[in-house]
């Protein structure tokens, strides 16, 4: 009897601790904003979850942001879009390799008021000159993100050096996407964003599309594992198990299928060297 009941004791306590076993495997993914504001991982996310049983938990950040959460060893897999600051993150040995994933374009949003007269051009240095001489508003993330980091290099590809030009007219918010847009319309001001963001931005009032189809509006995305040499907690076959699936055909399939409105978001090029 009692022999039975210790039986019965285990497979209870074996029943009860099996679901939560499988619900514990997971990852963490440093990723950032426009992956999530596009609505990307909501279309990918369930689709490698029910290819391979793996959760996967984002921190939703700014470039910057994620890679320092990857450099802390915070997270699994960093997935971001600052080519520069992703290699410097190979370099210092965060990562081992940096892998392309997909690719989509910057736009220069702005009121259709046009104060700043831009929108016959597609030449974004032009632009931004035109907004500085006439201090057209202009909201800045601020936020060492991607689109920040792109936005003060084509500040200076446009010959503007901001710690002298800034005034009244720039404004810093220090926080993500949607949150800038969002400033962007009640300011009636520009904005530099990634189109998956703008296309799926609901609040766009009197906002649209100002200056699109520069070459310099390229925007690359990539992924890495973080090096489980510098931090051994990192969940590395899981891990690598997301980013091998992010670049196989079934994953590069799922990225160029998600649509919003007819429009493809982002279009996949893991196979593409160098970008």
């Amino acid at each position: 009897m009692v022999m039975r009941r210790s039986l019965l004791g285990l497979a209870l306590s074996m029943a009860l601790t099996a679901p939560v076993l499988a619900q514990d495997r997971f990852i963490t993914v440093a990723s950032t904003t426009s992956t999530v504001d596009s609505g990307l991982f909501t279309h990918l996310l369930p689709l490698f979850r029910q290819a391979t049983g793996i959760e996967v938990r984002v921190l939703s950040q700014g470039t910057g942001q994620a890679l320092d959460t990857g450099r802390r060893g915070d997270a699994d897999v960093v997935f971001v879009h600052a080519r520069a600051a992703e290699e410097r993150f190979v370099a210092d040995g965060f990562a081992t390799r940096r892998q392309p994933v997909m690719y989509n374009d910057f736009v220069l949003i702005g009121p259709k008021a046009d104060p700043a007269g831009i929108r016959a051009t597609r030449d974004i240095a032009a632009a931004l000159t035109a907004i500085r001489a006439k201090a057209a508003p202009f909201v800045s993330r601020g936020d060492r993100s991607g689109t920040h980091q792109a936005e003060l290099a084509l500040w200076t590809v446009a010959g503007i050096d901001l710690a002298t030009a800034r005034g009244p007219w720039y404004r810093e918010i220090g926080q993500g996407m949607g949150a800038a847009l969002n400033t962007a319309n009640a300011m009636s001001a520009y904005v530099l964003s990634d189109r998956g963001t703008w296309l799926s931005f609901r609040n766009r009032g009197e906002l649209e599309i100002s200056v699109e189809g520069d070459q310099r509006l390229f925007n690359q995305y990539g992924i890495m594992l973080v090096n489980p040499a510098r931090h051994p907690h990192v969940k590395a076959a899981d891990g690598q198990r997301f980013i091998d699936w992010v670049i196989s055909p079934a994953g590069q399939a799922a990225i160029a299928s998600y649509r919003i409105e007819g429009q493809q978001l982002f279009f996949p090029n893991a196979t593409q060297p160098g970008v």
